[in-house]
């Protein structure tokens, strides 16, 4: 059955009614693709079970269970049970971010419903509806086109073609394609599963998507650990036979060091850590679409904004209109037919605002008493400008926004960035707009002028007057016109349609700065992001945007499309610096503005909103959209998505990804941490050949892993962003680098190894034990035994909060800033005492409680800690030349040496 099959004109169409779109929602379902099978929770569980760490862990249990030890089985099976069920709740709580994030963008169509063009969600499409598309736009559905102007469609998702194709009245467009130029309207086919697309997604639904770098890195980094965890064990399996255990003891010991040394819970944890923070950007309006983009955001060196709606409000209004019979001012405020109107040539102007109202698309419209902008927010303007100077009647209240009546253009040549204008046909008249330097050299030397007519020196004249228009920061538009030959109707080509123009004048629209973009720009400098303006704008109208909210920087850069190097090392080194201004570009000068300065070693955040903006969002480390304004093809590039079209939201995107990146860097620094102190003590059993007893056992190490440390863990994944968090210079480096590795390995680590074992031997030697004697009775190796897990508890303790910053000592963070942080130590003191006093437990943990004495070293543990961890940040900042805790010194760091406030800045390449 073919729904749409039986409407097969648009002349005069009415659309659906609202009663009977209802009735076919109901009666074909909501418009999106069939959901894919999903893979039911028990295997995604059982997925998280049997990976090569779990059943590495399966056949130590059942190795455990055979060899006499259930108590070891039975606490490998609880590892892998806790680490698989925590792995596979972070996924969902994930995806279930990722779904609620992708709701916050809902797909919209402009659909003609009882006689009015409305906006409608993508899902509500019926067959039979009448859909219209302009450039930059999804096709919605399976479409037959009834109107087809300059129209071209990107069918490379369906085809693997990446030339356009052409589509005449009659073709049919499929759903997901999209507009790349012209406008069309379509009466849709087929909806949901019907459509070609949803034919491919199920051919194709289950292709994996590529690994990102970041994961790329976490697997690295958990290949490293696991490699070293088994190759201790296997060390420890060789002591244990030397210094005379059996063999049976002496594997069973081995993997158990390794079982405790394996990092399962890193992965999720990460995963956790990016969902929250894009859940976060969400509530601050930037919409991540990839995860990975969290974390890149926090490296970004380099921002290319556009100008309109992320710089100023695109929010257009024409304030001023030149004709050769004069310059008429125009104050008003918004979309409406109200302004007041000064000046001279109101009759030319009147006549300039007809021809740019037919040239347009965009409407100003009226809506629950309000006037808004119905399509492109500059030719709302243009529509709004008509009606103020009474060019065609205003739309009273009782029109509630209906369209005014217009001539219908019997053909559109639609806007190409490329000529940089637009024109329509409308009876034997065409009417062109668009970029001054496009349109004027199109008009007639003698005679340029209608309807005063001016001479030929009206070409210099008007070229004058977009300079000065331009120098007052406002975005400058020509307008022209021509008699066809032939009657209406004729067929012309594009460039002899638009030969021989008679220039009528110029629009000047004024475009707002937005307020809070000052502030914004010298954050981003404080963070050591260098900002660059490259727009499609004149030079004048950008260099006047630009100075006006701060951006231009001091050498005043403005560079020209048209006067671009072609040499591109003299390019990239005029790109490289902070405040450029980069105006007429075409899309393809974006792509090599964007490669040229990552080939300078710039993590980049593009900015885009048009249809041809997607091969430079693409191209960029960070490719930004806007919601508000962006086609769909500049959001499906992106990475980020600005829901409120607002620079100042990249800069707090950019703040959360850094926050998201040192709290992956804290939870390593953490877990590595506990890592060296369960480690020690069967370092010095080995060196000792077994004559020094061992604090610590595979049951308590695996108490701490999967026990203690878990929610400590968890609470600096979610911390939030400090003060500080752009008040340093960005960081380009391994999650893992030395700077982590020395804090770690050579300071957290030892002190809390060096407390660990002095607790213990403290217990030891006040119940008379010396090295070379018999080892004391079972009950005091269960007191020292004790009194060591309780140090490594408390000592990590301490080390959670030390870990929320890489400069500050956590006093003056504040104890209490991270709640979360906060009921993990409570819950972690609750266990340790389950663990210490609980008899059935303790006694399998093989310990008991510590004595007078262990326990006074087990408190002292979180003063060395934290002591330890301040004099490193001293020292840290003394060589950045700051002293830590001094001023400006309030920024929690995620690692090594010259990162934070004072630091070395990266250099660009």
């Amino acid at each position: 059955m073919n729904p749409g099959a039986g409407q097969d004109s648009l002349s005069a169409v009415a659309g659906l009614s609202a009663d009977e779109a209802a009735r076919r929602l109901q009666q074909f379902g909501a418009n999106k693709l069939p959901e894919p099978r999903s893979v039911p929770g028990w295997r995604r569980l059982l997925a998280e079970l049997t990976h090569f760490f779990a059943i590495m862990l399966w056949v130590a249990a059942v190795f455990a269970f055979i060899a006499g030890m259930p108590q070891l089985g039975i606490a490998i099976i609880v590892v892998i049970v806790v680490n698989g069920v925590f792995a596979y709740i972070q996924q969902e709580r994930a995806q279930h971010a990722a779904a609620k994030l992708r709701e916050l963008l809902p797909a919209m169509v402009s659909v003609r419903r009882d006689r009015r063009v409305i906006k409608v969600h993508a899902t509500e499409l019926v067959p039979d509806d009448v859909v219209v598309l302009v450039a930059g736009d999804r096709v919605p559905a399976d479409l037959r086109l009834a109107l087809a102007t300059s129209c071209e469609v990107d069918e490379s998702m369906l085809t693997g073609e990446s030339e356009a194709v052409v589509k005449s009245p009659g073709d049919t467009a499929f759903g997901g394609t999209f507009l790349v130029n012209g406008q069309a309207e379509g009466v849709v086919l087929v909806t949901g599963g019907q459509t070609r697309l949803a034919e491919i997604a199920a051919l194709t639904g289950n292709v994996e998507a590529p690994t990102s770098p970041l994961a790329l890195e976490l697997q690295r980094i958990v290949r490293i650990t696991a490699s070293m965890a088994l190759g201790i064990g296997a060390l420890f399996f060789v002591i244990s036979l030397l210094v005379g255990i059996s063999w049976r003891d002496a594997f069973l010991f081995a993997i158990g060091v390794a079982v405790a040394l394996v990092p399962e819970g890193l992965l999720p944890t990460v995963t956790l850590s990016l969902a929250v923070g894009a859940q976060r950007m969400a509530k601050r309006n930037a919409l991540v679409r990839n995860l990975q983009a969290v974390e890149t955001l926090g490296s970004t060196t380099f921002i290319c904004t556009d100008k309109t709606g992320t710089l100023t409000q695109n929010r257009m209004n024409v304030v001023e209109v030149w004709t050769p019979a004069g310059l008429l001012i125009i104050d008003g405020q918004g979309y409406g037919p109200e302004a007041d109107i000064t000046g001279t040539g109101a009759e030319d102007a009147r006549q300039l605002s007809v021809a740019a109202r037919a040239a347009s698309v965009g409407r100003a419209v009226l809506h629950e008493d309000r006037w808004i902008a119905e399509g492109d927010p500059m030719e709302a303007a243009i529509d709004a400008l008509a009606a103020r100077l009474a060019a065609v009647p205003a739309a009273g209240a009782a029109d509630r926004g209906e369209h005014r009546e217009q001539p219908t253009p019997s053909r559109r040549f639609a806007f190409d960035p490329r000529r940089l204008r637009e024109s329509a046909i409308v009876g034997t008249t065409l009417y062109v707009k668009g970029a001054p330097e496009s349109v004027i050299p199109l008009c007639a030397g003698d005679g340029t002028w209608a309807p005063s007519g001016a001479g030929a020196s009206g070409a210099r004249r008007a070229l004058g007057m977009v300079d000065e228009m331009a120098a007052r920061g406002l975005r400058v538009l020509a307008v022209a016109q021509r008699s066809l030959p032939g009657p209406p109707g004729a067929t012309f080509r594009l460039e002899d349609a638009e030969a021989g123009l008679t220039l009528m004048g110029l629009l000047g629209l004024h475009d707002p700065p937005r307020t809070e973009v000052k502030v914004a720009l010298q954050a981003a400098r404080d963070a050591g992001i260098k900002v660059a303006m490259v727009t499609g704008d004149h030079a004048f109208t950008a260099t006047a945007i630009a100075r006006e909210t701060g951006l231009l920087g001091a050498t005043e850069t403005v560079l020209q499309g048209p006067d671009l190097p072609e040499d591109d090392a003299v390019l990239a080194a005029l790109l490289d610096r902070d405040g450029v201004v980069v105006s007429r570009v075409t899309p393809e000068q974006k792509l090599r503005v964007a490669r040229l300065l990552q080939g300078r070693g710039h993590v980049l955040a593009m900015t885009g909103d048009g249809v041809n903006d997607g091969p430079a969002l693409q191209q960029a480390d960070i490719g930004v959209a806007m919601g508000l304004s962006g086609t769909d093809v500049a959001r499906e590039a992106a990475d980020l998505v600005l829901l409120d079209d607002d620079f100042a939201t990249i800069i707090a995107a950019v703040e959360q990804g850094r926050a998201t990146y040192a709290n992956i860097r804290r939870f390593l620094t953490y877990h590595l941490t506990d890592n060296v102190a369960e480690l020690t003590p069967f370092v010095i059993w080995a060196l000792s050949g077994g004559h020094f007893p061992l604090a610590l056992g595979v049951l308590q190490i695996l108490a701490l892993d999967i026990g203690t440390d878990l929610l400590p863990a968890l609470a600096l994944g979610s911390e939030a962003p400090s003060k500080g968090t752009l008040k340093r210079p960005p960081e380009r480096r391994h999650l893992m680098d030395q700077a982590l590795m020395f804090r770690v390995f050579g300071l957290l680590g030892p002190v809390e190894a060096v407390m660990e074992m002095t607790a213990y031997t403290v217990v030891l030697l006040g119940a008379g034990w010396r090295p070379g004697t018999e080892l004391p009775a079972m009950d005091v190796l269960m007191a020292a035994s004790g009194a060591a897990f309780t140090t490594v508890v408390l000592a990590q303790l301490a080390n959670a909060f030390a870990c929320r910053s890489a400069t500050v000592p956590p006093w003056r963070l504040g104890w209490f800033t991270n709640r979360l942080l906060l009921w993990a130590v409570l819950a972690e003191l609750g266990l340790l005492c389950v663990f210490l006093f609980l008899g059935p437990v303790a006694a399998l943990l093989g310990h008991a409680p510590p004595t007078p004495g262990g326990l006074a070293v087990a408190l002292a543990a979180v003063p060395a800690v934290l002591i330890a961890d301040w004099l490193y940040k001293i020292v840290r900042h003394r060589r950045a030349g700051s002293p830590a805790g001094g001023p400006g010194t309030a920024n929690p760091g995620t690692g090594g040496p010259g990162t934070a406030g004072g630091g070395t800045r990266v250099q660009s390449p």
